[in-house]
């Protein structure tokens, strides 16, 4: 345990527990006393770290409203309001996207250097909005954007976010044929990649689609931009990591699919972040 104002110190431990239980220590430099969770997002928080971990993931990943957690976790006898569950939301979920966006980070291979492009609109505070979504040739994400507006800046944004996640320029790119992706394409990826506009190929992006969207009606849709975009990209990252499928018509047993499901012990996140 390190202290979080003297840095890699001698710290001793205590014989007394926080009353979450955590272990307690104390610095031998400042003689500040510490625990397991100081200097992370969830010090001071009334609650452990895995049953906030655990409110946050199935808030992200199953059709849940703040209510119905609130309720669910009050049969379990721990009592907290929904507007708790909101304030831990903004606060785990951008830990939670860049921690599985540097677990797939240097996921390549040949399927990576195609691009399938897309967007969707929904509504913020009663605008509409365009959240921008790739895959590759595997169904794999590449990168998703939430934007206010569907125009050139827009296309170029997402493009360097698409580059930046991949960490190389793709050999074709497939969209839908909207006039703002061919300059666009040219202006950041490059004039040597190859814009495809299909009326089929984007099929199965597009279908993809309805997952946020019935997602997004079951929450009753957004009140704040920051919120709508913090919310959907790691709605995006966490099913994208929880993919059962990595190619099409898969065959994948039941045991494994519970082993991949098993999400407190596939994300360790909250345990580091507390």
């Amino acid at each position: 345990m390190e202290c979080v104002d003297c840095g890699p110190l001698g710290t001793s431990k205590r014989r007394d527990r926080t009353a979450q239980g955590y272990r307690r220590f104390r610095c031998s430099g400042c003689g500040r006393q510490l625990n397991e969770r100081s200097g992370g997002k969830l010090n001071r928080t009334q609650y452990p770290s895995d049953v906030i971990g655990l409110v946050v993931l199935w808030r992200l990943r199953y059709r849940l409203t703040l209510k119905d957690l609130s309720e669910m976790f009050l049969q379990r006898g721990i009592l907290f309001s929904y507007e708790t569950i909101r304030e831990w939301e903004a606060k785990l979920t951008p830990v939670l996207t860049t921690e599985l966006r540097r677990r797939c980070h240097g996921k390549g291979g040949p399927g990576r250097r195609s691009w399938h492009d897309d967007e969707t609109h929904l509504k913020v505070r009663g605008r509409w909005c365009y959240l921008y979504h790739a895959i590759d040739r595997n169904g794999d994400l590449i990168d998703t954007m939430l934007a206010e507006h569907r125009d050139m800046d827009a296309a170029k944004a997402f493009f360097r976010l698409a580059k930046s996640a991949t960490g190389m320029p793709p050999d074709c790119v497939t969209t839908d044929g909207h006039g703002s992706y061919s300059r666009a394409i040219r202006s950041t990826l490059g004039r040597h990649v190859k814009h495809r506009t299909s009326a089929y190929r984007n099929n199965g992006l597009k279908q993809d689609h309805r997952g946020v969207k019935g997602r997004i009606r079951r929450m009753r849709g957004f009140k704040e931009f920051g919120a709508a975009e913090r919310f959907c990209r790691g709605w995006d990252e966490l099913r994208a990591f929880l993919r059962l499928h990595s190619r099409h018509n898969q065959y994948v047993p039941a045991n494994r699919r519970r082993l991949l499901l098993r999400l407190p012990n596939r994300l360790d996140t909250f345990r580091r972040e507390s």
